[in-house]
Formats: structure tokens, sequence, C-alpha cells
């Protein structure tokens, strides 16, 4: 699960570089659109998956009582 996770954060990442990519280069176009929609949806996904992980008990919170 932590492997998924990370690879999910990394790809939320990179995305957000490669808008920052096209945003430096003055292509504020289909590029950056692209990119910024694919951050959305990824995070969306990480949230919903850590929220079932957590909802099923495959995780759990640290340092909470």
């Amino acid at each position: 699960m932590q492997v998924i996770v990370m690879l999910l954060f990394l790809a939320v990442v990179a995305s957000l570089l490669k808008a920052m990519f096209h945003m430096g280069r003055g292509d504020e176009g289909r590029g950056m659109v692209r990119a910024l929609a694919a951050r959305i949806i990824l995070s969306m996904t990480l949230f919903g998956l850590l929220y079932l992980s957590w909802h099923f008990g495959w995780v759990h919170p640290q340092g909470a009582p």
C-alpha cells in the first residue's frame, strides 16, 4: 500500500512540475491545462485510496490515541 501511495504522490508532483514547465515556456494552452487536470484526478484518487484504506483498516494513523 505504501508503494502505491508514494507512486501516486510522485505522479502528482510530476504533474505539477510539468504544468510549471509549460507555464515557464509561456505556453499556457493545452499542455498546462492537461497537466493540471491530471493533477486534480491523481490527487482525488490518492485521497480516495487513503480514505478507503483507513476505512477498511489497511492503514492506521500514526500518533493518534
